[in-house]
């Protein structure tokens, strides 16, 4: 048993980091600071149906995420957090849902590791502040598995109206994906159980009328911004239907080979990103599923009244449908996230509340302590040697940190009733994270071009309508955070004297051919902040290859 006052301690330190996260960190270029341009982009024009980006035609997300996002930006202003708000929200949302669906099936210490394990993963520190579609995405999808769940065991009409409304709600986040994750997690669990009639209810039809109701407003807009306007351009593909793009090329046509992109298409390439992504919990997931397939084999693929499939089986199915698309990014697979904590969970009390799988739980022990040990030497290294503006007090309570980490191997068992091995799990990946999130990633994005040319652009007297973005240079982060859409110059005979331009380092002496009186206004690193390298991470070796941007006045004069 878990104690309630330890359950809610791990939950909230976790939400604190989060916090942290949401309010300290500058938006990463790209993904993240375009949807939030679009959503400050959205709240300014008052265009909730049609969308739009830098004033140009957007068409690759549904509106959810800059819906709830512009709302929280006018309620609380154009801030980086505001726009984070409604996704932390909805991963607390996802880690509650969690721990309501795992009660179902099992007793509350399965249930309460859930959520804790879901609470603590990599993925959730993460999506917090590097915020994409995803964090809703799974807050809709584990809602709507939970709330059919209970549908289905009491029969509730509330519960089906839910399940239905969260389905509506994700696929207006991104897409069918959110229809088809509840379908694949139900049909093995109700296969396996025996349970044929459930493929065949009538209510399911009234579920699809209230999914196609609430779709109508999105399906308006994309009717208006493209069935009625045939031929626009996105990314050098002609659109003639905006409705059949988000209802079929964008998820289906990864499959058919109508979707431009193409990118990691390779059946491992998300289990790969797991081993980061799930941390701490990825080893304990991987034993986990191996030991609940060979149980279903060993029960004749039969399970019992009070078991489910739905986790094993909605995890499994939609990783094999999502690893065969011809566009894979490592967060795809975050949707199922929920579901991985919940197999973890079950395997995690079987381990440590148990006498069951002794040796393996010797292994897994040993293996974690000294992986949880590398963490705490890495998270002293980085609060010191990269970035040398981390105050030395940072310096010396990471070490500190890592000190009561071995206190906690030897004693913890004395303190707290709670398995050892869990207890400096949940220590660690909550304390690391937060030296990560409150020193580590701010002063990363110091080096980021977006948020530290708006800083000075705002700091300035300059006259925003006379700024702009001069070659191939761009950056959605400076776009928020300057709270102004810098146009573009491609070519030095597009320029006039009175131009003020963000360009870089290299751009220079050629436009100083023509006006000899530039002035330099201020210059700083342009490096891509999520692509890390140890180069970059040793200061002896940073400035090798790092690019610099530069704002320049052309004509000189002040």
């Amino acid at each position: 048993m878990i104690p309630n006052r330890f359950f809610y301690g791990v939950l909230i330190f976790s939400l604190i980091v989060c916090i942290t996260g949401m309010i300290f960190i500058p938006l990463m270029d790209i993904d993240a600071a375009q949807y939030a341009l679009i959503s400050r982009e959205m709240l300014v024009r008052n265009s909730f149906l049609q969308i739009f980006e830098n004033g140009k035609d957007y068409l690759d997300k549904p509106p959810m995420l800059f819906w709830l996002s512009a709302i929280s930006l006018r309620l609380f202003g154009i801030y980086d957090w505001a726009y984070r708000l409604p996704s932390v929200l909805f991963a607390v949302l996802s880690i509650y849902a969690t721990f309501r669906f795992t009660l179902i099936y099992y007793q509350k210490t399965i249930a309460q590791l859930s959520a804790m394990v879901l609470a603590t993963s990599q993925a959730i520190f993460l999506i917090t502040h590097d915020v994409r579609c995803d964090t809703m995405l799974m807050g809709w999808v584990i809602v709507s598995i939970w709330q059919l769940a209970a549908w289905f065991e009491s029969g509730k009409w509330k519960n089906f109206l839910l399940a239905f409304i969260a389905i509506a709600g994700g696929m207006m986040t991104k897409g069918p994906i959110a229809l088809i994750v509840p379908i694949l997690a139900f049909v093995p669990h109700f296969i396996l159980r025996r349970e044929w009639k459930q493929f065949f209810r009538w209510e399911y039809l009234i579920g699809l009328l209230i999914i196609a109701i609430l779709l109508i407003p999105m399906s308006i807009g994309l009717y208006q911004q493209y069935d009625l306007h045939p031929g626009k351009v996105i990314y050098g593909v002609p659109i003639k239907s905006g409705l059949r793009f988000y209802y079929w090329t964008q998820s289906f046509g990864r499959y058919t080979g109508e979707n431009v992109f193409h990118e990691m298409s390779y059946f491992t390439f998300l289990l790969e990103n797991m081993l980061w992504s799930f941390l701490p919990w990825i080893l304990f997931f991987l034993v986990a599923l191996l030991i609940r397939f060979r149980d279903i084999l060993l029960s004749r693929f039969w399970l019992r009244q009070n078991q489910e499939w739905i986790s094993v089986g909605g995890f499994v199915f939609t990783y094999s449908v999502l690893a065969r698309s011809q566009a894979q990014l490592p967060h795809y697979i975050f949707v199922v996230f929920p579901l991985a904590a919940i197999v973890t969970a079950v395997f995690l009390h079987q381990l440590f509340f148990t006498k069951d799988f002794r040796i393996l739980k010797t292994i897994l022990q040993s293996l974690h302590f000294f992986i949880f040990a590398l963490l705490w030497v890495l998270a002293i290294v980085a609060m010191r040697i990269p970035f040398k503006e981390v105050s030395i007090f940072v310096f010396i309570s990471a070490i500190f940190g890592g000190i009561f980490f071995i206190v906690l191997l030897f004693f913890v068992h004395k303190w707290i009733p709670v398995p050892s091995l869990l207890v400096i799990c949940f220590y660690t990946v909550i304390s690391v994270n937060f030296l990560l999130s409150s020193h580590f990633y701010p002063n990363l994005l110091n080096y980021q071009m977006g948020n530290m040319a708006a800083d000075f652009i705002n700091r300035s007297d300059l006259q925003k309508k006379n700024i702009f973005v001069y070659g191939p240079l761009d950056s959605r982060a400076l776009h928020f955070y300057g709270q102004h859409i810098f146009e573009h110059r491609y070519t030095s005979s597009s320029t006039t004297p009175n131009d003020i331009l963000i360009t870089s380092m290299d751009s220079i002496p050629l436009l100083k051919i023509k006006y000899p009186d530039l002035k330099l206004l201020h210059k700083g690193p342009n490096f891509s902040v999520s692509m890390l390298t140890p180069e970059f991470l040793n200061p002896t070796t940073r400035e090798k290859g790092m690019p610099y941007y530069a704002i320049i006045d052309l004509d000189g004069k002040p």
